[in-house]
Order: C-alpha cells, then structure tokens, then sequence
C-alpha cells in the first residue's frame, strides 16, 4: 500500500448556524427596508435632519443598557428566549409606524431599541456552536449576512414601490407593511431556533435589577471591562477600538438624511438603489476576505492600513456635490476598506471569550457601541444644522482614532 499523507477534514458547520444567519438576516431586512422611507415621518418638522439624528441617537442609546441587560439573561437563561423576545419587539415596534406619523417614529425608536441587543445574543450563538478554526471565518460570514440584508432590504422596498406603481404619498405606508410580515417570519424562525447555550446560571431579580443599574451608568461599565480586561488581557483595547469605529461608521445613520436632504436630493427609490449597490459590493468583498484572507494575515496590521486609507473616503463623501458618479465611486472605495474592519474586530473579541460569559462580553461591547452611536449621532446632527458637509470631517477623524488605537502593540 501507497504510503501517504492523511489530512483530517474539518467537521461541518453546525446546522443551527444557518438559522442563527437566517434570523439575523431578516431582522437586517426589515431594519433597512424602513430606513429609506424614514425621512417621510419627520419631512414636516422643522429641521428634519436633526430630528432624523434624534430618533436615531434614541434607537441607539435605549440599547447602553438593553444589550448587557439581554446578553446578560442569555447566559443565564439561552440564547432562544432572548431571540423569541427580540423578534416580537421587533414585530411590536415596526406595527407602531402605522400610521405615518412623526410620534409614531419615536415610539418606535424607544422600542425596537430595546431588543435591538440581540446581536450580543446573537454573536454569543454563532460563537456558541463554532469551533476554534471556523470561529473567525463564521463571525466574518455574519458581517457579509448584514450586508446582505442592507442589500435585500432596500431591494425588497424598491420593488415593492416598482411594481405596484404606489404613490410618493403612500410610500411609506406599503413599505412598513412589508417590514410588519418580515417582523412576523422572525418571530417563526426564533421559536424554530434549537438553543445554543447549555451551560446555564440562573439570574435572579436582584441581579437583573442591579445588572440594570450598572448598565446605565458609563463609569460601571468602564470598571467591568478594566475586571473583564485583567482577567483576560487585550479585551480593552479591542472594545475601545470598536467604540473608535462606532464613531466613525456613524454615518451609515447619517447617509439617509444626507443623501435625501443635501445636494443629491435622492427619493426613497433612489436610496433603496443606493443600499442595493452598496451591499451587494460588501457582500461579495466580505464573503471573499473572511473566507480566503482574513486568517492568513496580520488582523491588527489591517485594521491599521484599512482606517488610513479609508479615512479620505469620508472626507470626500463631503465634497461629491451634485455628482451621482463621484459618490458611487467612495461608495466603492467605502467598501473596500472601512467596511471590513467590523468583521475583523469581532473575530479578535470572540476569541477572548468563555462559554461561562461570551453573553456578558458581548453585552458590554454593544452597551460600548450604543454609547458611541450616541454621542456620534448628537455630534453629527449638531454639525448638519451648521452645515451638511461637516459631520464627513468628525467621521473621518474617528476613523484615523482606529488607526492609531490598533496601531499600538
């Protein structure tokens, strides 16, 4: 017999990884199928970019204490209850938009917030059933999932608005009905979801109600990540770096209002395109960096070069004027390099965790971010009443903060 080398096969992925993609991506879906019609709730209030920064800075400060409150309970109690009451939030929160109504908007931001922190869940499943070698790559697939649904999103949107011909006054309407049945599907696929999570600490009222406290306050949440950090070294300075992200990627919140209301004057339609053209182009880079490249390099030395060459890109959304094309070609730009940095921090943060508290890890990372898209969205919309070309210069600085924060050893 031939002797010869005999190179083990990597077991396949784990069957419910794909359900935990298929959830995350419906619920991206139906975020992004009701972005492009957003400025419809606020277009007759006085000011409406501010108001669009508002509801937004909303939506995402109710998730500081939401995302470790929920990350929380799924290490106590799984991963599936927390996704079964994350999409009935969701479904909850997309019903209050009817009717078209400026109210409406910002109840809706308060609730969809605060089950919005499933994605600490979420990224503690997928790590849940990963094994070490696919770690990285799976949490890479989650970012392309996301893009995915920014893609299919305003797609589905779009279409709608095409095929039924529906009205510019009706928009709105057609659309939150669409993202009300996608609402409703998630609830289905949560409740199909096996659960993850099998070693489990019960949480008490007392805890929760202390693990709330602790949520809203900065300074406690800065004392739990230095105990998180001395226990497990290098979480920090991961979590600081994300929250240097947050800041910068902001304006994905910001281009809606930008785009709508500045020189380029795009309609709900054409911002449906515009999502459509900037996630598909993420989902193909994505996919084919997290799979073939991003274990084969320097993540750190990326994550360096990807902020400074991407930082340009933002200073010159600010300068496109009137021109489609210009703006097309930073998106693309865009995506070839600030938009793959995400994927790459959260694979460093997945390794720095346990099965006994990936949830709270996670949970504190958002309740991070959340902080962050807070103070970016009060920044930008601060800056877009002086002038709409200026949050592209805050943008841009956060991002050259990544570079120096990864830059340190």
């Amino acid at each position: 017999m031939a002797r010869g080398y005999f190179c083990p096969v990597p077991p396949p992925p784990d069957r419910r990884l794909y359900l935990l993609y298929a959830i995350i991506l419906v619920d991206v879906v139906v975020g992004a199928a009701v972005g492009p019609v957003m400025p419809e709730f606020v277009r007759g209030l006085r000011e409406p970019q501010l108001w669009l920064s508002v509801g937004t800075g909303v939506f995402l400060g109710v998730q500081l204490f939401s995302a470790p409150l929920l990350g929380r309970l799924s290490d106590g109690y799984g991963r599936r209850p927390i996704f079964i009451l994350s999409a009935v939030g969701t479904l909850l929160a997309n019903v209050l938009l009817l009717p078209v109504r400026a109210g409406l908007y910002f109840v809706n931001r308060v609730s969809d917030g605060l089950t919005n922190g499933m994605y600490a869940t979420a990224r503690s499943a997928i790590t849940d059933v990963s094994t070490p070698e696919r770690l990285f790559r799976n949490q890479g697939i989650e970012g392309a999932i996301i893009s995915l649904g920014f893609v299919l999103g305003p797609m589905a949107a779009g279409l709608l608005l095409t095929v039924l011909r529906v009205p510019t006054g009706q928009q709105a309407t057609y659309v939150v009905r669409l993202a009300v049945a996608l609402a409703a599907l998630n609830v289905l696929l949560s409740c199909l979801l096996p659960e993850t999570h099998r070693q489990r600490n019960d949480v008490r009222g007392a805890e929760l109600r202390a693990e709330l406290a602790l949520s809203v306050n900065p300074l406690t949440l800065w004392a739990r990540l230095r105990a998180k950090n001395a226990s497990n070294p290098g979480i920090r300075r991961i979590v600081l770096t994300q929250v240097a992200l947050t800041l910068s990627t902001g304006y994905y919140f910001y281009f809606v209002p930008f785009v709508s209301l500045g020189p380029l004057k795009l309609d709900a339609r054409g911002i449906s395109y515009l999502f459509i053209f900037f996630g598909g182009l993420s989902i193909v880079l994505n996919y084919g960096f997290f799979t073939f490249l991003a274990d084969r390099i320097n993540q750190r030395r990326a994550i360096v070069w990807l902020a400074v060459l991407g930082a340009p890109v933002l200073l010159g959304y600010g300068l496109v004027g009137t021109s489609k094309l210009a703006f097309y070609g930073l998106v693309t730009l865009d995506c070839c390099t600030l938009s793959l940095i995400q994927g790459l921090l959260e694979g460093r943060l997945a390794r720095h965790t346990t099965e006994a508290d990936r949830g709270e890890i996670f949970g504190l990372n958002q309740a991070f971010q959340s902080l962050a898209s807070v103070t970016t969205t009060l920044v930008f919309g601060g800056l877009s009443v002086l002038d709409l070309r200026l949050p592209w210069a805050w943008f841009a600085l956060c991002l050259a903060a990544v570079a120096g924060l990864a830059a340190r050893k």
